[in-house]
């Protein structure tokens, strides 16, 4: 005669609700699509940059001036319009993990933060092949600058801290407003 399985303890509201998985029940597979798709938004993010900013396309400003990376005045812009796109990309990357049924997931949230890092070194390098590729020769003999680059590396931080910092902010506002709505039930 077989014995009856015994059935799993039941989550508690805390587990559930942080996203808690018990051992053995993970489902890898759909992390590391989420993170192909993040490293994926890097290739974009790259030739956006090189159609706005100054250097490349320029078409965010316009001024024919900048177009040329000889214009040393066009180097902090180049870097701002990079900066902002990985601000951006972190900031949607953190709204749509704090909208996932198992976005609470610490393991998704670190795969997140490390897929935006790769994603911004991929974005870095499709723009600098950008400019390489679809922009006119460059003389880079007075400064490595002039072509289609990018001179500040800390950019490079923005878009998985912004994924970091993003889903913290999300996280303590849902927080809160699980707390003001349990305290509401509460007095009803």
């Amino acid at each position: 005669m077989t014995q009856p399985q015994p059935s799993p303890p039941a989550r508690s509201a805390v587990e559930a609700q942080a996203g808690l998985r018990r051992p053995g029940k993970a489902r890898t597979g759909k992390g590391w699509a989420w993170a192909a798709g993040i490293v994926g938004a890097g290739i974009p993010a790259g030739l956006l940059w090189w159609l706005l900013a100054p250097g490349g396309q320029n078409l965010i400003s316009g001024n024919s001036a900048l177009s040329s990376g000889t214009n040393s005045e066009g180097w902090l812009p180049r870097d701002l319009v990079l900066a902002g796109l990985f601000v951006f990309a972190g900031c949607l990357v953190a709204v749509l993990l704090s909208g996932r049924r198992d976005g609470g997931t610490r393991r998704l949230l670190l795969l997140s933060v490390a897929a935006s890092a790769a994603a911004a070194v991929l974005a870095w390098q499709t723009g600098v092949l950008a400019g390489h590729l679809l922009g006119g020769p460059q003389d880079t003999s007075a400064n490595a600058s002039v072509a289609f680059s990018l001179r500040s590396l800390t950019v490079l931080v923005l878009w998985p801290a912004a994924v970091a910092s993003g889903f913290f902010v999300l996280r303590i506002i849902g927080l809160l407003r699980a707390s003001v709505d349990q305290g509401q039930d509460g007095g009803a």
